[in-house]
């Protein structure tokens, strides 16, 4: 403890002076000049108050003599480590702090460099962008100018045309003309020499006439005595001699019976042909070759022998669902085809225009059969010649290699229910024989009918279906997808293909289509169809043949306001219909 109060007690100099009380003497003689203001206050900042060190050592002796000093020192090196630790802690918190700030700082700087990074693609692409822009702009300006250009030689090369045309007219009118003036002149001439010459030839040319007349009268009455002494001795001949007689009979009998014969061959032959190569009357339309179809139209009939098996639903749009069964019902008959199997019989029924006729054309290309189409309402006309008529059509259909579909539209209107009053007895005999062609299946063709009141057909018609699929209405998918199908059809590729006086304005063509089909809510396919076709009306009636968003959307609310009144009109008939029928029977309410 001593030398710790030792060592602490360092020589300094008192509070009234830099030096001892020994050199005041020397240090007031040596300091005799003045010092100056700076100096004065230099030296002062060197002195301080020696008290607290006094009290110090004062406070250090009577600690070493006291018999706590031990302890004291002890407590004061645990103070002073635990101080150092202290100070160790912070400046490693210190350290801690400075790396999480570098941490920090590096991941603001790639914060910003990301930042920086994402501003530049962002700038980029904003001007590859507009750079694309200008490139269109610059690509549909060059086609407008083109465009220009191409109506402008157009318009001189009509002119240029018609004034061509006007002027070979105007040459054809006048040598025309002047040929008849000259025809009618000789004319006039020959005529007026003729009289002229007939005037001065009267008399030899009655003369000659009569001459005429009389060798005709002379040459008759010769002819007629010679025929009768020739047939007169000829038929003595015959009778006088039996062995002619038979002779004569038996050659007349061979003859008859050679007509005869002939005329059944010949009627054999023809059915042969009508079931082998022609078509039956019923059959409206066919893809199976028929001799007479490919005289009258060999190109197309090229074609068809040409055209490969498309998918069955290819252009036709339906609910998702249904499309999921018919190509199930479209695989199934092809392998049927394939494997020679019996066809199944499927009835379509659902309202007009949703595309029933359509798929059972693209069923018989896919499948790789041929299809016939026949409609029920050309069977009641044929009165009793009906049940011929349908026994020619399944010989005919029978007779098929390839296998036929027979698709029977409007199949309600000869296959109603035979307790009917409204049926007539001709159509119920070509019911039955429709029901006995189709009393079993068949290998050779299949049965698809289509109604629109599938209800009304008789109980032995419904046996022999093998399924029965429902056409709703398009949805509003389905819609939009059948707009879209139709104004590319109808619109775009003519415009693009460069149809004369056919343009299309610049629009959000998909927006528009989705419009659309919120507002053709209960329209069929068929009628959205016509709509397309009204797009092309809208454009030919026009005066610049250019298609605007506004006549599109325009035509489509003229078709929704026909759809709406075709419904009252369905309406107000259907109600008639009702109080027709419940004034014919009064108890049918009951």
């Amino acid at each position: 403890m001593s030398w710790i109060l030792g060592r602490s007690q360092p020589q300094v100099p008192q509070a009234g002076g830099g030096l001892p009380e020994g050199d005041q003497g020397t240090g007031q003689q040596a300091a005799a000049p003045e010092l100056s203001r700076a100096e004065k206050k230099a030296m002062e900042a060197y002195r301080f108050d020696s008290s607290a060190l006094e009290r110090a050592a004062e406070a250090a002796k009577t600690l070493e003599r006291s018999k706590h000093a031990r302890e004291a020192l002890d407590l004061s090196k645990m103070q002073e480590s635990t101080r150092h630790q202290e100070f160790a802690a912070k400046a490693k918190e210190y350290e801690a702090h400075i790396e999480q700030a570098k941490v920090e700082q590096k991941r603001i700087d790639h914060e910003e460099r990301r930042k920086t990074l994402i501003e530049e693609t962002k700038h980029q692409q904003q001007r590859a962008q507009y750079q694309d822009q200008l490139a269109r702009k610059r690509y549909e300006d060059q086609i407008h100018q083109q465009q220009r250009a191409q109506e402008d030689n157009l318009k001189k090369q009509e002119e240029s045309v018609a004034r061509q045309e006007a002027m070979r007219r105007q040459t054809i009118e006048h040598e025309v003309e002047m040929k008849e003036k000259n025809r009618l002149k000789l004319l006039e001439h020959e005529m007026r020499a003729k009289a002229k010459v007939e005037r001065e030839n009267r008399d030899l040319t009655l003369e000659q006439i009569r001459l005429k007349a009389q060798e005709h009268r002379t040459t008759v009455l010769e002819g007629i005595k010679t025929f009768g002494t020739v047939f007169g001795a000829g038929m003595e001949t015959l009778l006088t001699d039996w062995d002619k007689v038979l002779t004569a009979a038996g050659g007349l009998s061979l003859v008859a019976l050679g007509v005869y014969a002939a005329r059944g061959a010949t009627g054999v032959g023809a059915r042969y042909i009508e079931s082998r190569i022609g078509k039956p009357t019923l059959v409206g339309e066919t893809s199976r070759f028929a001799f007479l179809d490919a005289v009258r139209h060999p190109i197309n009939f090229a074609k068809r022998l040409q055209s490969k098996p498309t998918d069955a639903l290819q252009g036709v749009v339906l609910e998702p669902k249904l499309e999921e069964r018919l190509r199930d019902i479209a695989i199934a008959t092809k392998n049927t085809r394939h494997n020679r199997g019996m066809y199944r019989n499927i009835l379509m029924h659902g309202p007009p225009g949703t595309g029933k006729t359509m798929f059972a054309k693209k069923l018989a290309q896919h499948s790789g059969m041929d299809y016939a189409i026949m409609t029920g309402g050309d069977v009641a006309p044929m009165g009793k010649e009906g049940v011929t008529a349908i026994h020619k059509v399944f010989d005919w259909a029978n007779a098929s290699n390839k296998g036929l579909l027979l698709f029977v539209d409007e199949a309600d209107a000869f296959l109603r229910k035979r307790s009917s009053e409204k049926i007539s007895e001709d159509l119920r005999s070509a019911l039955n024989a429709f029901l006995y062609r189709t009393s079993e299946q068949n290998p050779k063709f299949m049965l698809v009918l289509a109604s629109n009141t599938p209800e009304q057909f008789d109980y032995a018609i419904n046996d022999r279906l093998d399924e029965m699929v429902e056409f709703l209405l398009p949805g509003l998918e389905e819609r939009e997808r059948l707009l879209r199908l139709y104004f590319d059809k109808f619109v775009l590729q003519p415009a693009s293909e460069g149809a004369k006086r056919f343009k299309l304005e610049q629009f959000d063509y998909g927006a528009v289509c989705t419009k659309m089909a919120k507002l053709c809510e209960g329209m069929s396919g068929r009628e959205i169809s016509k709509l397309g076709v009204s797009w092309q009306a809208a454009v030919y009636s026009s005066e610049n043949g250019v298609l605007t968003e506004k006549m599109v959307l325009d035509k489509c609310e003229s078709a929704v306001q026909q759809h709406k009144q075709k419904m009252a009109w369905l309406s107000e008939q259907e109600k008639n219909d009702h109080k027709s029928v419940t004034g014919a029977n009064p108890t049918s309410s009951n």
